[in-house]
């Protein structure tokens, strides 16, 4: 399988856990990622939810940088309408600065929140429309061509910052094809575009200074264990645990059983929030393999972004483990 592999940590809080304990997680999961030989881990803007937290992305890139020796490390991605593009290319070149060779920066639309957390945000409904001339003028502050007369990005790193696209639309694979840069399809809960958007991105890519040819990066998730039963068991408590946290509280405020969640995702209702996780691949390291070779070869992946989502730090970092073996391209 020549594609190659990277990891997207959502900086997981367990159920009875702390921040500072999905914290230490990353870490370990970021060493056992380098230890592996992955190309990168990114993590992800999001805001608002208890679960996930990871929503300060470039400082916790910062502190898992101080925590490994070389494997690559970034944003998958930073929700740039939410920021100043300015403040982003400060964030980013200092974190090069102190890191260099090591940082990614991969850019999305989303507000990564919710209505009333964007508002929070001081994001207004337009911000989204802005996303083209937004990465453009970071792109300017990144490489010292600033678009904006007499202001420049304090520090900008002696080496580049690589930009990424990321995506679940259409939109996002057609914007990466015109600048010409690399494109990361959102396809582990959102994968429904998924072949249609890189069919588009490949056929309107323009070669750039960045990109010469267009690379396709899709993400899949992965429970990967020393046991069939053992992966599949932890999928199915992982997405009831997803399942619960996305449907609506019932007026008791007690949370629904185990049964009750698989009825939900049984029915007609659930459908559509079951049909999110598609692409999923679970089994020992051999089924995980013939997954992830037959998902890359139906789009032509260049690299394959995986989700490790077992609730156990401990089974998330064997998961990675086994994913790696037998399948890594040369980095």
């Amino acid at each position: 399988m020549p594609t190659a592999l990277s990891v997207l940590d959502l900086a997981t809080v367990a159920r009875g856990g702390t921040p500072r304990d999905s914290f230490a997680g990353s870490v370990a999961l970021a060493r056992a990622a380098e230890r592996c030989g992955y190309r990168r881990v990114w993590y992800a803007e999001h805001h608002n939810m208890s679960s996930i937290a990871s929503s300060a992305t470039s400082v916790l890139i910062g502190h898992i940088a101080a925590h490994t020796e070389t494997i690559r490390l970034g944003a998958g991605g930073i929700m740039l309408p939410n920021h100043s593009p300015l403040v982003i290319a400060e964030q980013f070149g200092t974190l090069e600065t102190l890191y260099p060779g090591r940082i990614d920066l991969g850019l999305g639309r989303a507000p990564g929140s919710d209505q009333k957390t964007m508002r929070a945000l001081r994001r207004d409904h337009q911000s989204a429309d802005r996303f083209p001339q937004d990465v453009l003028e970071l792109r300017g502050y990144l490489t010292g061509e600033s678009l904006i007369p007499g202001v420049r990005a304090v520090p900008r790193a002696e080496g580049v910052v690589p930009l990424y696209i990321l995506g679940s639309s259409l939109f996002g694979a057609q914007l990466a094809a015109h600048l010409g840069l690399p494109y990361a399809f959102a396809s582990h809960f959102a994968p429904d575009a998924l072949h249609q958007a890189i069919e588009l991105y490949r056929s309107g890519f323009r070669p750039s200074a960045q990109s010469e040819e267009p690379y396709v990066m899709a993400a899949v998730n992965v429970f990967a264990a020393d046991t069939t039963e053992a992966a599949h068991e932890q999928r199915t408590i992982s997405y009831r645990d997803r399942a619960r946290r996305m449907i609506t509280r019932r007026a008791s405020g007690e949370p629904f059983t185990d049964a009750e969640v698989d009825a939900f995702l049984a029915s007609p209702g659930g459908a559509q929030l079951a049909s999110m996780t598609r692409y999923t691949a679970a089994g020992t390291a051999e089924e995980v393999h013939s997954y992830l070779a037959e998902f890359a070869a139906s789009i032509g992946a260049d690299e394959l972004i995986t989700v490790h989502h077992a609730a156990d730090i401990d089974d998330r970092v064997r998961s990675v483990e086994l994913t790696a073996k037998g399948v890594q391209a040369p980095r």
